[in-house]
């Protein structure tokens, strides 16, 4: 691809497409960084990762059986760090298939007390199907978050083959994968650790092959030691960035002998002094689209849709010589991004021969992105609400201070209800008084429950002194709470996420609860078990699979009569993993407690099933 075209208005690389495994390839492992996240992405990309589905992340989030199969298939073979208070809430109660999110999502706090947690990073295996073909492995280098924000973003995508010796490009990517788990503010899974070391030593031997126009890779990573990297000295810049402010681009301007292009935000210029805009030659904002804020959703509260929107991109383009190097990552033109090195962030750079790859009017003109951007003008933003900024910058305080507050759940077994079930209570503990100052309200509820549910905890955090927040079914019991804020001056200006807190006395089997309560009937079970026996290896009968699940157009209905017989003779024949899946199903089922539900799993199938599982266990005593 030219590398104008990186840049280009009409070309588009969605979400999904970019983290589907090659053809002929299977995801194996994976770890990704974020700033933010909403859960309704999160539940997607399991399923976009492990059955090839559709990038379209509306249409999954209407299978829960896919959803919850990518989600069991990626268990410990994914995890995500974000920064910690940043996980988007919504007010109405989150599917239950959030719980199981716990074993993938790490929160984790940047090194230095006010910089964040920035970098949006993927780092991707996978393996071959064929015998004797190399493992693989793809890195994701995004200005965009892990949510359905629709601002304009920018992505670099790299596949390469893990080789046998190190290559030293990869030395800053590696650095920081292995002081990821450093950053978390709880323990992390189990897994995390190994399959983070997994990922670096082959990371670490990895030789990208670089898209054309361009020779050479480099990378670079803020926030984690004393050097804080920035850009060389060159003869040409051009800087888009959403974010900014007068020392980081008199600085970037001082590095260029012709600062040219300045692309940023309307509300965001306007803060900067005159003289240090007037250093580069052009200051344009995107033409026409709102922009939003960094990680913001692009769906109201109340269901709105927002168009596409927005300007979100961090670039970099330099002219040196014969070159133009185009620099790409999450570091926006800000002092903690580029200058103290405060928050955490991610660069990647790409050069190429400027007769290649282009110059700055090139990538800048109007037949690129030049075509969706006009002249800023400092007169046309009125005067910044100061006791606005003042409000926002309270509620960043509290949720940083909540983040931070060591706040525990404590969960007790409750009585029976009237319909037999057992409940659990959900009491919140800080371990200290809390102060957030310049609050005027502070509510909190169980995801899984929605702000209905809410109780006020305002004084009892302040206090430090245990609340109840609630009494939920197993299947309900999560660590994920959601919080809202409001400023106590302007109540108008609030502030809405979740956290993920440890919990004592978690109950056993909550996980296997969520799961039975998405197979809540046979036709339920049997469309999942056809997930578990589709071939992994067929990217085509496993996305007809998934898609049958959602009731897609693929889809017909089942009875309970359908040949699974065959299926399961076919899996059998092509190894055991897909019956080892099913038996896994099988097994959870079981260590449920009993109810009064109808049973989803059909006799007949039990008697089936028996005898397939008396095969798999005389293949597991000869070792085969």
């Amino acid at each position: 691809m030219p590398a104008d075209l990186l840049l280009h208005p009409d070309v588009r690389a969605l979400y999904g497409a970019s983290l589907r495994p090659p053809p002929g390839m299977l995801f194996d492992a994976g770890v990704a960084t974020s700033f933010s996240l909403d859960f309704e992405t999160a539940l997607a990309v399991p399923v976009a990762l492990a059955l090839f589905a559709s990038e379209d992340r509306d249409e999954l989030l209407t299978s829960p059986l896919a959803l919850l199969e990518g989600l069991e298939r990626t268990a410990k073979r994914l995890v995500v760090f974000c920064e910690a208070g940043r996980i988007q809430a919504q007010p109405s109660p989150q599917s239950r298939l959030c719980t199981l999110l716990e074993r993938l999502i790490v929160e984790v706090a940047a090194r230095h007390e006010q910089g964040s947690f920035h970098p949006k990073l993927w780092v991707l295996r996978y393996r071959p199907l064929g015998k004797g073909e190399p493992v693989r492995m793809r890195l994701l280098v995004l200005s965009r978050n892990l949510t359905r924000d629709r601002s304009w973003d920018i992505s670099l995508c790299l596949d390469g083959q893990v080789g046998r010796v190190r290559v030293p490009v990869n030395r800053p990517l590696v650095d920081l994968l292995g002081r990821l788990a450093s950053l978390a503010t709880d323990t992390p899974p189990a897994h995390a650790g190994e399959l983070v070391t997994e990922l670096s030593r082959d990371l670490y031997r990895t030789r990208w092959t670089l898209p054309v126009p361009f020779d050479k890779v480099s990378f670079a990573v803020n926030g984690m030691k004393r050097r804080t990297w920035n850009l060389p000295p060159c003869k040409r810049l051009g800087v888009v960035s959403p974010f900014c402010d007068d020392d980081t681009l008199k600085l970037l301007a001082d590095l260029a002998e012709e600062p040219l292009r300045l692309v940023g935000r309307s509300e965001e210029l306007s803060t900067v002094a005159p003289e240090v805009v007037d250093l580069f030659s052009e200051v344009f904002v995107m033409d026409g689209l709102a922009e939003t804020e960094d990680g913001e959703s692009d769906e109201s509260e109340e269901g709105e849709v927002r168009p596409l929107s927005g300007l979100h991109a961090k670039v970099f383009v330099q002219e040196n010589g014969w070159d133009t190097a185009i620099t790409v990552g999450s570091g926006n033109a800000t002092r903690p991004a580029l200058i103290t090195g405060k928050n955490v962030e991610v660069f990647a750079t790409l050069t190429g021969k400027r007769s290649k790859v282009g110059g700055i009017a090139d990538i800048f003109g109007p037949e690129n992105f030049g075509r969706v951007l006009r002249r800023f003008e400092s007169a046309e933003i009125s005067e910044s609400d100061t006791g606005l900024r003042e409000a926002e910058q309270r509620l960043e305080k509290a949720r940083r201070e909540l983040a931070n507050a060591g706040l525990v759940l404590r969960c007790t077994e409750g009585k029976d209800t009237r319909e037999g079930q057992k409940h659990w209570r959900m009491v919140l503990l800080p371990d200290r008084s809390v102060r957030l100052d310049g609050l005027g309200t502070a509510t909190s509820w169980p995801i899984t429950r929605g702000e209905a549910h809410a109780r006020d905890v305002l004084s009892a955090l302040r206090k430090g002194v245990p609340i109840e927040i609630g009494t939920l079914s197993l299947a309900d019991v999560t660590r994920f709470v959601a919080f809202r804020l409001t400023d106590e001056f302007r109540g108008e200006v609030k502030a809405l996420f979740s956290l993920g807190l440890k919990i004592d006395g978690a109950p056993a089997n909550r996980y296997h609860a969520v799961m039975r309560s998405i197979l809540d009937s046979r036709e339920a079970f049997l469309r999942y078990l056809r997930l578990l026996l589709a071939d992994v290896g067929d990217p085509l009968s496993t996305q007809f699979a998934a898609s049958a699940v959602a009731g897609g157009a693929g889809w017909r209905p089942m009875g309970d009569d359908e040949p699974i017989l065959e299926d399961m003779v076919r899996a059998l024949s092509h190894g055991s993993d897909r019956l080892r899946a099913v038996r896994r199903l099988m097994e959870r089922l079981e260590q449920l407690p009993d109810d009064d539900s109808e049973p989803v799993v059909p006799e007949d199938f039990l008697e089936l099933w028996n005898a397939f599982r008396e095969v798999l266990n005389e293949r597991g005593r000869r070792g085969a």
